[in-house]
């Protein structure tokens, strides 16, 4: 941990914004049956790719982010936050007519905090051609710069199978690690990444094995190791934590260490940025302490409501076991 002010890393991915309007819950609308909420404030965080970097960020690493937005107010928002955080910004692409992803949650209090809806504004489609080729210059130009690249995948249009390819081609030759939290959609296309990091039931989709239980999820684990090639495959697994797949190997189950869980909106994406900070420090080490080092940050933001991320510090009184 004290290495992480000397790790620079790259996230590749969908960003967006993740936006939250808080209020309470006094009566059932007259209309429907639905909750009425009184508005008390609205605010924004950092959603997607950009929560990964703000992630690494907030744990005292160096990060650039790339990927693209809309041209508009929020596309701005989220430009600002980002020079005001101190993360590069120069892989951010705007395209004219693209708008940016938001996320709308609506939470309550009724009687303690809780998400009651979210509403979606977003486009999956690719974008431009001279987009995907202004990205991939930066990117390839770049990737000397880093100790090892993100790609955060949220399905929103901008990995491509060929982008995702050609990013893992080039971060390997250039001898860089490269870690994948990833859609179904595009899995196999991960193949050759240092570390995968799906969720159970990505895991369970992309190997088309149902889960039952714990067997199955190490039947998921095993099966995905051998087809993606990787160094390692992280399956997480909720409230039970991890489980940690490598070549001839057993797998190395790490128990959660939440307290309490009221929200888990990006656990995925802090686990994400912990283990790559925790990698980059050198070579000595190993996925399973990387991976440990993770669950500790998301026992953190799982108790947290909304998107949220971590501090060095509240990572150290964690691990010591201070509240």
């Amino acid at each position: 941990m004290n290495g992480f002010s000397r790790v620079k890393i790259l996230v590749v991915g969908d960003i967006m914004m993740d936006r939250s309007i808080w209020g309470k819950v006094s009566r059932i609308s007259p209309e429907a049956p639905v909750p009425v909420v009184v508005v008390e404030k609205e605010d924004f965080n950092l959603g997607g790719a950009a929560n990964v970097a703000n992630n690494v960020h907030s744990l005292g690493g160096k990060v650039s982010l790339c990927g693209i937005l809309g041209s508009d107010e929020n596309g701005e928002k989220i430009l600002q936050r980002l020079v005001e955080k101190d993360i590069e910004t120069e892989g951010i692409f705007l395209e004219q007519e693209r708008p940016t992803t938001v996320k709308t949650r609506i939470i309550a209090h009724h009687p303690h905090y809780q998400q009651l809806v979210r509403i979606d504004r977003e486009t999956t489609d690719h974008p431009k051609t001279s987009t995907f080729r202004k990205l991939s210059i930066f990117v390839t130009e770049r990737m000397e710069d880093f100790d090892g690249v993100i790609i955060s995948d949220y399905e929103k249009g901008l990995l491509t199978k060929s982008l995702i390819r050609a990013i893992i081609r080039k971060a390997r030759k250039a001898k860089k690690f490269i870690m994948v939290d990833p859609k179904v959609r595009n899995f196999f296309s991960y193949r050759g990444a240092t570390v995968v990091t799906p969720n159970t039931q990505e895991a369970s989709e992309a190997s088309r094995i149902l889960m039952t239980g714990e067997p199955s999820v190490e039947k998921m684990g095993l099966r995905l190791l051998a087809r993606l090639k990787c160094d390692a495959l992280v399956i997480t697994h909720g409230e039970r934590g991890m489980i940690v797949f490598e070549p001839h190997q057993e797998p190395y189950a790490v128990p959660t260490v939440a307290r309490e869980v009221y929200d888990v909106t990006g656990a995925g994406d802090t686990v994400i940025g912990t283990m790559a900070l925790a990698l980059g420090t050198g070579a000595g080490v190993r996925v399973k302490d990387a991976a440990s080092l993770a669950n500790y940050a998301a026992g953190i933001v799982v108790g947290k409501v909304g998107t949220a991320t971590v501090t060095l510090e509240e990572l150290r009184r964690a691990i010591r076991g201070e509240p």
